[in-house]
């Protein structure tokens, strides 16, 4: 029957919980090289995406004072004709996994720069400022694809490692400390109930009148200690 403060001393509890304890020392040795790799994975990625960040932050600086320019100019008509038509653009990703991590990459994307004819209209009608805003706006949508992936990427890794910190310290400081806390226990106990019981058949074999070790020779126990049944 299990106690207050773990399983009940017996062999065959200490034999389980020894092997728990194994299978947990493993399961957080297999977590901690996962946490490593996907340490390496994220400082692998941290220094482009950073350069992506900073192409980003500059492109941003240049675009949006060339649409404050252009509405200023020539009005939200203008710039909104620009827009026309809308468009869906369609990339081509490709799936892969780092210890379980599923991440997306993306392996081409369409051309986001369009001509003066692909927007219909022509660039008289609208004016230069217009026109500068709309290259602008188009250029940082192409590097806002190209930073997605890896953006994403980094995202889905730090999730996992954090995810996977937690297990680790859970195994190394909860779990693992009380299943040796009960073995040892466990352990304990066992030694003293033999110490006991070696006690026990000592005084009983002076009662007797013989050696401590009169009863194991005259077959009352055997040579283990434990009496012997027929």
């Amino acid at each position: 029957m299990a106690t207050a403060r773990g399983p009940a001393p017996t062999r065959w509890n200490l034999l389980r919980t020894t092997r728990r304890l194994g299978r947990v020392r493993k399961g957080a040795e297999l977590l901690s090289r996962k946490r490593r790799a996907l340490v390496t994975e994220l400082f692998d990625l941290a220094r482009p995406a950073l350069e992506d960040r900073t192409r980003l932050a500059r492109r941003a600086a240049t675009a949006y004072p060339a649409l404050l320019r252009a509405l200023s100019v020539r009005g939200g008509a203008d710039a909104r004709a620009l827009g026309w038509p809308t468009r869906d653009p369609e990339v081509e990703m490709e799936l892969h996994e780092t210890w379980g991590v599923r991440v997306a990459e993306i392996l081409g994307a369409p051309g986001i720069r369009r001509t003066p004819f692909e927007r219909g209209v022509a660039p008289a009608c609208t004016g230069p400022s217009v026109t500068e805003a709309a290259d602008e706006f188009e250029d940082f949508v192409a590097l806002l694809l190209e930073a997605a992936s890896r953006e994403t990427q980094i995202r889905r890794l730090a999730r996992a490692l954090a995810r996977t910190s937690r297990q680790v310290n859970t195994l190394e400081q909860r779990v693992g400390p009380d299943l040796a806390r009960q073995a040892a226990e466990i352990r304990r106990t066992l030694e003293e109930r033999e110490r006991e019981d070696h006690l026990r058949l000592r005084r009983l074999g002076k009662k007797k009148g013989g050696r401590p070790g009169s009863l194991e020779e005259a077959g009352a126990v055997s040579p283990s200690g434990s009496p012997r049944t027929r």
